[in-house]
C-alpha cells in the first residue's frame, strides 16, 4: 500500500466481517495503489537476501504478500517461496504466477505455519492493522514459531515519526479516471486515511487504519514474544535507522 495503511473499511462489509478481509478484495484497493515502485522493491529484496546470506533454494515465506510482487521476484532469485495473504482475490491473482517453487495460499498471519522457513518477510507496512492489539503480539509469536532453527525474519514498517512529521492532510489522486479524495490524520495512536470516491454513479467510502507502532513499541512486543532483534535499517538500501529522518523501519530478528 502507499504508506500502506492497512485498512478498516466502513459501510462496505457485513457486520460479521473484518475490514482486512474485505478492502483488500476490492478492485479499488489495487487501482489506488497500482503505481508502486517495483524496481525499488526488487532492490530491497536484493539487498535483504544478500545481507541475510540465504542459502541457495532457501525456503522463504512472504507474509501478507498481496498479489505477490515480492514473492515472484524472490522466486526469480532462486528461492523456494510461499506467498500468504488473507485476501482470496489477491491470492487468486498471485496464483497465476505459481510454479514448482512458487506457491500461494490464503492464510491468517496470526496462525503459525506447520512448515518451517529459512526466512520470513513481512513487507511494506503489512503489520499493525488488527482491531485487537493483542493480535500484534500473536502475529510475532506465529512468525517466530514458523522460523527454522537458523532462520531470520524481517518486518518492513513505516517510520512513524517521519510519517507523522510529513503527513499530507488532504489530497486528490486520480487513477484510471477515478478521483480518490484522501484525508490523513493521527488519532488514538493510529494513522488514519479516509478515502472517498465515486465510480459508475456509486459513492464509496473506506477508512484505512494502522497502529502507529514505533521502534520502542516493537522492541517491547518482541521482548514479550521472546524474539531477538538483531539489526535495524532505515531504508531499502539498508542504511542505518534514524528516528526522525529514515523513511522506513526495517527490523531483522529471530
Amino acid at each position: 500500500m502507499s504508506e500502506a495503511q492497512k485498512l478498516s473499511t466502513e459501510n462496505q462489509v457485513k457486520p460479521a466481517e473484518k475490514w482486512y478481509s474485505s478492502w483488500f478484495d476490492t478492485p479499488y484497493y489495487h487501482i489506488l495503489y497500482k503505481e508502486r515502485n517495483y524496481r525499488e522493491a526488487q532492490v530491497f529484496m536484493d539487498n535483504l537476501t544478500h545481507y541475510l546470506n540465504l542459502p541457495e533454494k532457501a525456503k522463504v515465506l512472504d507474509l501478507a504478500c498481496g498479489k505477490g510482487r515480492h514473492s515472484i521476484y524472490l522466486n526469480q532469485l532462486g528461492f523456494d517461496v510461499l506467498g500468504a495473504d488473507l485476501s482470496e482475490n489477491s491470492i487468486a491473482e498471485a496464483n497465476k504466477n505459481a510454479n514448482e517453487t512458487l506457491h500461494f495460499k490464503v492464510h491468517d498471519m496470526r496462525v503459525p505455519f506447520e512448515e518451517k522457513y529459512d526466512a520470513i518477510f513481512n513487507l511494506f507496512t503489512s503489520f499493525g492493522y488488527f482491531e485487537n492489539e493483542e493480535d500484534n503480539l500473536t502475529t510475532l509469536k506465529a512468525i517466530k514459531e514458523s522460523l527454522s532453527e537458523y532462520g531470520f525474519a524481517a518486518i518492513d514498517f513505516m517510520n512513524v515519526h517521519q510519517v507523522v512529521n510529513t503527513l499530507v492532510p488532504e489530497e486528490t489522486k486520480t487513477v484510471d479516471e477515478i478521483d480518490f479524495h484522501i484525508k490523513r490524520y493521527l488519532k488514538d495512536g493510529h494513522i488514519y486515511k479516509e478515502i472517498d470516491f465515486v465510480d459508475k454513479g456509486q459513492q464509496f467510502h473506506f477508512t484505512e487504519k494502522v497502529k502507529a507502532l514505533t521502534l520502542q513499541d516493537f522492541e517491547q512486543l518482541m521482548e514479550e514474544a521472546g524474539i531477538y532483534l538483531l539489526d535495524i535499517f532505515g531504508d531499502y538500501k539498508l542504511k542505518k535507522f534514524h528516528k526522525t529522518e529514515s523513511e522506513r523501519l526495517i527490523m531483522i530478528f529471530k
